[in-house]
């Protein structure tokens, strides 16, 4: 037991000791200022930028910046679908892969578009390697900066300066932060094991009778594992992602997957220290956060290392829950894995969070709908301020203050925008189709046409838990399966699966970003108040502790009556059946 707590607690300590350097170093690349990759990497920009027509890097305005950001993720998408589509010409296909159904591409396109990497299909027996590295690999890449672009603009914004330009920002998330991790990552990971190859799958005979062949996938995976986690995509090369011995062989490459997916999301609170010139209430806001990710953490770990109850009763013993985990992680770092790819909204799992205690199932899911803890890579940030802006509004009517944030008044616009984005939108995007997936019929025997049917293959507490599961994941741009759910081919109910999944996938993603575009936009556009002895501090233990309230009390509003639904009820399902 203490082996696992100390492989945690050393996991969380060497991310709290990056976040710094490389917040640091995120800083700058966004201020403008010098970086030891400026005489490398700055030719190379500017030729990018010539080439997309980005001559002169005029700032943009909210609305500017969010339609750059629409039609660049069009032209995109446009350029996905194309290799989808065509893959059984196109060149690195050594098994003769055929296009996909157009549901399942169109789910696939929009999945990876949004950063989301949600995947209702399997990967080696469904994109050749031209496919994944060239398509879904391209994805990693700019979805990610995206968000990063996003992030930054919106950080601009609530420190008072313009949000700057979309295809500069995106430019350099690419070249500055995802590219140098990247190569780093890459070899890190080959030299853990990873395979890193254009060869075709090896045809070796089994063991039990020699007479049998059987294929063994491989491929490119080492440079889309690490784009994979430090992108916070989390689509998997191979269908049980990083619970395959080729994507994560060892503990030292689960390591380096979880300090992966937590980097720059912890890193990009401590950069807004350096913007707003406060590091003070960066390391604040940051402490909040790794409080409420460690007690997820440990509410996780306890449930699956106390283990079942039937399953103990049946052993006349305690023991950790190792149903649907690889044993060379165990309870500990599966546990903390789940947490952390929710947390973060990366994705990637390393177990099947179908088979979790329901202490799992709880956590997993108040990650997605939180989005905070630590979130997408720069939304997630940019989520987290807006629910400072809505604490800020929250204690000053309490204490009869004006509420002011960094010297700029917090008024009704930007209380309109964060409330809409925060209270309306993500559980829109989860509880609406959730709703009518569980009133859905089930799929007759031996149907084989495609229809609305729902597919869920839990029944109780546990079905709803996988329902809601399935939208959180989509809205919350994480993607990661809970499972149990008949949602790819040729299951009849897959149709309704993609195209439902695709509709909480562009409203999780795109109307959250325009929101937060135009509430920074706002915000630029305030005239700073000076300081007086009636301003609310927000740089203090007091207000953190306030928004650590106010973020747990909306998020209770908007989705406890469905947490209550599912894993929690199944908890007490699960002790009465014992007791």
């Amino acid at each position: 037991m203490l082996q696992g707590w100390i492989q945690i607690a050393v996991t969380l300590l060497i991310v709290v000791a990056i976040t710094p350097l490389l917040g640091g170093y995120m800083a700058r690349v966004y201020l403008g200022q010098r970086t030891v990759l400026d005489p490398l990497l700055t030719p190379v920009e500017q030729i990018i930028l010539k080439l997309i027509g980005v001559q002169h890097r005029e700032d943009m305005t909210g609305w500017h910046y969010a339609r750059a950001v629409l039609y660049s993720n069009l032209v995109m998408s446009l350029l996905l679908a194309f290799i989808l589509f065509n893959q059984a010409w196109l060149p690195f296909n050594p098994t003769g892969l055929s296009a996909p159904t157009w549901d399942t591409a169109l789910h696939t396109v929009i999945s990876f578009m949004t950063n989301t990497n949600q995947q209702h299909y399997s990967g080696e027996t469904t994109y050749g390697y031209f496919a994944q590295f060239a398509g879904l690999g391209y994805m990693f890449s700019v979805s990610a900066a995206t968000g990063l672009a996003v992030g930054i603009a919106f950080i601009r914004g609530l420190t008072g300066r313009p949000l700057g330009n979309f295809y500069v920002d995106l430019t350099l998330s690419i070249t500055r932060i995802l590219l140098p991790i990247g190569i780093v990552g890459t070899v890190l990971f080959i030299a853990g094991g990873v395979p890193e190859t254009l060869a075709g799958p090896v045809v070796i005979p089994t063991l039990e009778n020699p007479a049998i062949s059987q294929a063994i996938a491989r491929g490119p995976v080492a440079h889309f594992e690490i784009l994979k986690q430090v992108g916070e995509n989390g689509g998997g090369f191979f269908a049980i992602n990083s619970a395959h011995p080729f994507e994560n062989p060892s503990p030292f490459t689960n390591l380096l997957q979880i300090v992966g997916m937590v980097m720059i999301p912890a890193s990009f609170i401590y950069a807004y220290g350096v913007f707003a010139n406060n590091r003070r209430q960066a390391w604040l806001v940051y402490g909040m956060v790794l409080a409420i990710s460690v007690a997820f953490i440990i509410v996780t770990a306890i449930g699956e290392y106390n283990g079942n109850p039937a399953v103990n009763a049946l052993l006349g013993g305690q023991a950790p829950n190792l149903e649907g985990k690889e044993v060379r992680f165990g309870w500990a770092q599966s546990a903390l894995f789940a947490a952390i790819t929710t947390g973060t909204m990366c994705g990637a799992v390393n177990s099947l969070h179908d088979s979790f205690m329901p202490n799992g199932g709880f956590v997993t899911l108040a990650n997605m709908f939180l989005q905070i803890i630590w979130g997408g890579q720069g939304t997630g940030t940019a989520y987290l301020f807006a629910y400072l802006l809505l604490a800020v509004f929250v204690t000053g009517l309490m204490v009869g203050r004006t509420p002011e944030f960094l010297g700029r008044k917090i008024e009704k616009r930007e209380v309109v925008l964060a409330s809409f984005l925060i209270l309306l939108v993500h559980p829109i995007a989860i509880l609406i189709p959730g709703a009518i997936a569980m009133a859905l019929p089930s799929a007759p025997d031996g149907a084989t046409a495609q229809g609305f049917y729902n597919g869920i293959a839990n029944p109780s507490f546990h079905g709803l838990t996988q329902v809601l599961y399935e939208y959180a994941s989509a809205a919350a741009n994480n993607g990661s399966g809970f499972e149990g759910l008949l949602d790819s081919q040729p299951a009849p109910s897959a149709l309704w699966w993609n195209l439902s999944a695709s509709f909480s996938l562009l409203v999780g993603r795109y109307v959250p970003i325009i929101a937060l575009l135009l509430l920074a936009d706002s915000m630029s556009r305030k005239q700073p108040v000076p300081m007086t002895t009636g301003t609310l501090r927000t740089d203090t233990w007091l207000f953190t502790g306030v928004t650590a309230g106010v973020i747990l009390i909306m998020g209770a509003l908007s989705f406890f009556p469905v947490l209550a639904l599912g894993p929690i009820a199944e908890a007490f399902q699960i002790a009465k059946g014992i007791g």
